[in-house]
């Protein structure tokens, strides 16, 4: 076991470092971390918009809960929209900030064509006319994800690319203010980069009849379904839990991870906004609530098995990191216990979150238990979560079970554990 932890540990961390700074990655991860904010904000809006009342229901608080969101169902729908419903727009607003704060290049003219560029890819002109502007917006969610990531991207290197070779640079003498400089310096560059977000445009409506966005789905959509299944779980419940043993921050993966779950998310949240069937079962809160209870490395089991240890050491790791464990924080268990680079906890690090995803997964997509619509924090404990994510009281029960798994898959290892931390002791 040893040796094959120093074999992964030397292929592992350079490999980790190399995604971790690479600078396209790194500015997707740092976008999706900044604006959580409106995610959550639309993940509270989802869940005030879906009462969790069934026909015959006397509960006095459900049927008000009920009457309340049928009565706001125009105002709740829209403040989701705007917010989580709105992902990709978002997104493509923060990797288009975040690549030009990479290249120290002033962040306001790329973001403004990054911004043009992604509504003519996404947006579809139904009705144009004097005072009255029409579009479809179906887009601005996770379904647009990749034209955001392409559109931000594309922008940013076209507009590093055309000013450091100074194209079409148009000098102005310096008594003009800084502002109109800028304007016209950049002038040529944004012509041609719209040009080519036009062209684009352009190609797909004349052909299709419909927006870049639109044909991009439709070419991609058996990919993008591919990623929503319980082999994309679990590849995901090894390889951060993986990372994790090792002392590598699961951040580094969100440059993958973010637009899959996010956008899988934002889909759901439509869909129940709309009234129709969730398509996605692996979203974020799926993972986050589900996937790792207490944690990478589902630290929440692990906690309660410490907090019975007769040994006093262990026991203190456990009064000192179960209520972060409850919180979803792992890293006093994680770094107390410790599960890094402890071959003895290797394998149910690891093998709790596979079963987790594994039963989760096979449950929502079998409409056993309902599906993640909404996302309220990381922190949020899953006990919680897991019923405000999915409106579904047997999410409930599925945790508690869950969470009695961990704990009898990590049990033998954790008395062996126990046992070498004595053996030690007494060296």
């Amino acid at each position: 076991m040893e040796k094959f932890i120093n074999w992964l540990e030397k292929t592992m961390l350079p490999v980790a470092n190399k995604i971790a700074k690479q600078r396209h990655l790194m500015a997707i991860r740092d976008t999706f971390m900044t604006i959580l904010p409106p995610i959550f904000f639309g993940g509270i809006i989802a869940v005030i918009n879906s009462a969790p009342a069934v026909e015959g229901t006397t509960n006095g608080f459900m049927i008000a809960w009920a009457n309340f969101a049928s009565e706001n169902a125009v105002i709740l729908s829209w403040l989701n929209t705007v917010t989580l419903g709105f992902l990709s727009f978002y997104v493509c607003i923060g990797i288009t900030y975040y690549l030009c704060k990479h290249y120290e290049i002033t962040p306001f003219m790329p973001i403004v064509i990054a911004i043009a560029g992604f509504m003519m890819l996404t947006a579809e002109p139904v009705e144009l006319s004097f005072g009255n502007v029409l579009g479809q917006l179906t887009y601005f969610d996770g379904k647009g994800m990749l034209v955001a990531i392409f559109v931000s991207i594309a922008t940013v290197e076209a507009y590093r690319f055309l000013t450091e070779h100074h194209v079409g640079e148009i000098k102005m003498p310096d008594s003009v203010p800084p502002a109109l400089t800028t304007s016209f310096g950049s002038l040529v560059t944004c012509i041609i980069i719209l040009a080519v977000d036009s062209l684009l445009f352009i190609v797909c409506y004349k052909t299709q009849g419909v927006g870049f966005a639109h044909t991009i789905i439709n070419v991609l959509s058996p990919a993008i379904e591919a990623t929503d299944n319980i082999g994309t779980a679990i590849l995901v419940a090894i390889l951060l839990n993986l990372g994790w043993f090792f002392g590598i921050h699961d951040a580094i993966w969100n440059g993958f991870l973010s637009p899959i779950e996010y956008g899988t998310l934002s889909m759901n949240a439509a869909a129940k906004a709309a009234g129709t069937a969730l398509p996605a079962v692996f979203t974020v809160s799926f993972w986050c609530y589900f996937g790792i209870i207490g944690g990478l490395g589902n630290c929440l089991a692990l906690g309660i098995l410490c907090l019975l240890s007769k040994r006093k050491d262990i026991k203190t790791v456990g009064k000192l990191g179960i209520v972060p464990a409850f919180f979803g924080i792992s890293e006093p268990i994680t770094f107390g216990l410790p599960i890094m680079l402890n071959p003895i906890l290797f394998v149910p690090c690891i093998l709790t979150s596979v079963v987790n995803v594994t039963v989760s997964y096979l449950l929502m997509s079998s409409n056993i238990i309902g599906r993640t619509y909404a996302m309220l924090s990381y922190n949020m404990p899953s006990i919680f979560g897991s019923y405000f994510a999915t409106g579904d009281f047997k999410a409930v029960i599925l945790i508690i079970v869950l969470i009695l798994i961990d704990m009898l898959i990590y049990y033998p290892f954790f008395k062996a554990h126990e046992k070498a931390t004595e053996d030690m002791a007494e060296e």
